[in-house]
């Protein structure tokens, strides 16, 4: 883990957002530098801020990160993520792009130390072929990654 990303998320419990977006039976992906030892594939998403409700929280990371003005259409599940110096609460929804271009955006947290590399559509093959380290985990408590979308209830990672 880098040094910036340890100072932004390490040692605090962030409550996230995150998006699963289809098209076309690929998965919406964004591309992370930096929290690990290499690439780190995952959905989008984001930490809620203060105040902000979670709907709100989703359609603003979606559009930091990919471009993309999206609709909610329902919960999906809860992943809690601990690995010190990092604490997470996911909460996933499934979510349809209904506006934009897709492009690579950003991490405003991250200011001039960004570590959004990539946003694409990814097969179900493409994200199988990953290794393990370097996807979210929620994919490894599934045999098949299009499962994804079948995910319901609480996940410890």
């Amino acid at each position: 883990m880098i040094d910036s990303v340890y100072q932004s998320f390490g040692n605090k419990l962030r409550v996230r957002a995150c998006g699963l977006c289809l098209n076309n039976d690929r998965l919406l992906m964004i591309n992370h530098k930096g929290i690990n030892s290499g690439d780190f594939w995952a959905p989008p998403g984001g930490g809620l801020n203060f105040g902000e409700n979670i709907e709100t929280c989703l359609k603003r990371e979606f559009m930091e990160e990919t471009c993309l003005n999206i609709e909610i259409l329902n919960f999906q599940f809860i992943c809690e993520f601990i690995n010190i110096p990092l604490h997470a609460i996911e909460i996933f929804f499934l979510v349809k792009a209904t506006q934009g271009i897709l492009k690579t955006g950003i991490d405003p947290e991250m200011k001039d130390k960004q570590i959004i590399q990539a946003a694409k559509f990814m097969t179900w093959r493409q994200i199988n072929g990953l290794d393990p380290d370097s996807r979210h985990g929620i994919f490894n408590m599934i045999q098949e990654s299009s499962k994804i979308v079948d995910l319901k209830g609480y996940f410890k990672l």
